[in-house]
């Protein structure tokens, strides 16, 4: 009974993840690196992505383990994180006569807060704050592209439904970091609502990826010639996105640049007919 106290106090104890930082030169450069410890890992991960390499390792993997990998990788590691800081943006600041991108297109920003509502006449965006106030001006700014993203995404999506054989589903906007749309197995669909700053053939692309996940859940052969059967030029759509995606973001910074049939969080449905705040 008392060895069976102690191995259950000691397996208790060992907690679910440990978080440290550390520094390594690879190529001649110093990297900093996040490593990420958890007794249910088995192997080691190397993820390379704006925030810069987390490194995940097994509870009991030696440093000297960990080190080894990193240098057999160094090559991908630096080449990887030189690409990251080259998406980076300029530092951006709400202010009036600074530029969003909206479906690949400019809006100058205006103070317009005499208005209820944020709007857009396809040159400027009128945002209903003041001008010394950026705080309320991303606020208002944010509002509005969501509500047009939401509208944008349902177009969209009606549209290219028919072509897949598949209904319309229960549309989403998330929030998420790391992709740019994602299928419930429910059967609703997720669209980063950050894609409104795309071109809208890039849009589409992630439309038609992620309603093909209606009919075919995983990335099988089956299921790109899904979407080549609509998107002949879907492969170039893709690479297009995953190189250049993140010029479009501007005030938002970069994020992974790929669609993943992972969950998203839940953030707003789509309805029909109802977008404020959005001029025709």
């Amino acid at each position: 009974m008392l060895d069976l106290l102690r191995f259950n106090f000691m397996k208790n104890s060992v907690p679910a993840q440990a978080e440290s930082q550390h520094q390594i030169m690879l190529d001649g450069v110093s990297v900093s690196y996040t490593l990420k410890r958890s007794p249910r890992r088995r192997s080691i991960t190397l993820t390379v992505d704006e925030n810069g390499l987390r490194v995940g390792a097994p509870w009991r993997s030696p440093e000297t383990r960990i080190a080894s990998m990193l240098e057999g990788h160094a090559h991908w590691i630096t080449r990887k994180l030189a690409a990251w800081q080259a998406r980076k943006p300029l530092p951006f600041t709400w202010e009036t006569g600074a530029a969003i991108m909206v479906l690949g297109q400019p809006l100058t920003l205006l103070p317009a807060p005499a208005r209820s509502n944020t709007t857009s006449d396809g040159v400027h965006l009128h945002v209903a704050a003041q001008a010394d106030q950026p705080v309320m001006m991303a606020k208002q700014a944010t509002l509005w592209l969501r509500s047009t993203a939401l509208e944008w995404f349902g177009q969209r999506t009606a549209h290219f439904a028919p072509m897949l054989d598949v209904g319309v589903p229960d549309i989403r906007l998330s929030n998420a970091r790391t992709r740019w749309g994602s299928c419930h197995p429910a059967g609703r669909v997720h669209f980063n609502w950050r894609l409104i700053h795309m071109p809208a053939p890039l849009i589409d692309y992630v439309v038609v990826h992620e309603l093909a996940h209606l009919r075919v859940a995983n990335h099988s052969p089956r299921f790109w010639h899904c979407v080549e059967q609509v998107l002949p030029d879907h492969k170039m759509r893709r690479k297009t996105l995953r190189l250049e995606g993140h010029r479009y973001l501007g005030a938002w910074g970069a994020i992974q640049t790929d669609v993943t049939e992972a969950r998203s969080p839940d953030v707003t449905k789509w309805n029909p007919g109802v977008v404020p705040g959005l001029e025709r």
